[in-house]
């Protein structure tokens, strides 16, 4: 008994050592997986219809990403709505009332939203980046791409906002469990609650992520030209050295 005790204080500390950096850990996780998805699905696919390898990189990379993005999601919705007040209290007590898995509440509602959110997004970015692109006939600048960002995850956010309430009324529940799945949540907030309700708090989310949006890929961007600038110096010094080395 004592050693399973033990495994568990154990899981929940490798847990909360996880959560701290999580926002980080899922971004990087997620741009790790979607950058090469999409130059793999861009060879696949052709260039008319590059959407479809945008979107379909975008809700892989948000699949991949989701086991780190939900507990912590679970978390800071909890402490919100005054469940709790910290971060460790939260972890110990969840796990302790609901299992691991009430760290996972509401994840089919969490991919609902945010698969078709981080296509979307990544998908409206790329198109009118790569349209932007084309009339300008040149690359673009950071302040560009930052913008270009901005609108995406702006347009991205209002069009999620009904699947994020959702997804919010699922994750905070608890052990009450007042919805019985996202169907019955839907159905729930409509009868009593009326249309309007699934746009609670449009207009926050919709300034939010577009200032995310813009930070979030201006910095994306900047940082694959340092590591392309870096990868080509690198190329450049082995082939001086190896033609330094075929002279001697």
């Amino acid at each position: 008994m004592g050693g399973a005790e033990s495994i568990g204080k154990t899981c929940i500390l490798e847990l909360l050592a996880t959560l701290q950096g999580s926002c980080r850990e899922a971004s990087a996780i997620f741009v790790g997986i979607y950058e090469p998805t999409k130059q793999k699905l861009l060879k696949l696919f052709p260039e008319n219809l590059s959407t479809f390898a945008h979107l379909t990189a975008g809700a892989i990379g948000g699949a991949v990403s989701s086991f780190i993005r939900v507990p912590t999601e679970v978390v800071k919705q909890r402490i919100q709505t005054g469940h709790f007040t910290s971060a460790p209290d939260a972890i110990r007590l969840i796990v302790a009332k609901e299992g691991f898995r009430g760290l996972y509440a509401g994840y089919k509602s969490f991919l609902l939203r945010d698969l078709p959110f981080d296509a979307l997004q990544f998908c409206i970015y790329e198109q009118l980046r790569i349209g932007y692109k084309i009339a300008a006939r040149r690359d673009l600048n950071d302040p560009e791409n930052a913008l270009i960002g901005a609108f995406a995850g702006a347009i991205t956010g209002a069009i999620t906002t009904p699947l994020d309430v959702m997804k919010t009324r699922l994750m905070v529940q608890g052990s009450v469990n007042q919805y019985n799945g996202l169907l019955n949540c839907a159905q729930t907030i409509f009868r009593e609650e009326g249309p309007a309700a699934f746009l609670k708090g449009i207009g926050p989310r919709v300034l939010w992520i577009g200032i995310g949006g813009s930070i979030f890929f201006g910095v994306l961007e900047r940082t694959k030209l340092l590591l392309s600038q870096k990868r080509l110096d690198q190329d450049l010094k082995s082939s001086q050295s190896a033609v330094i080395n075929n002279k001697r």
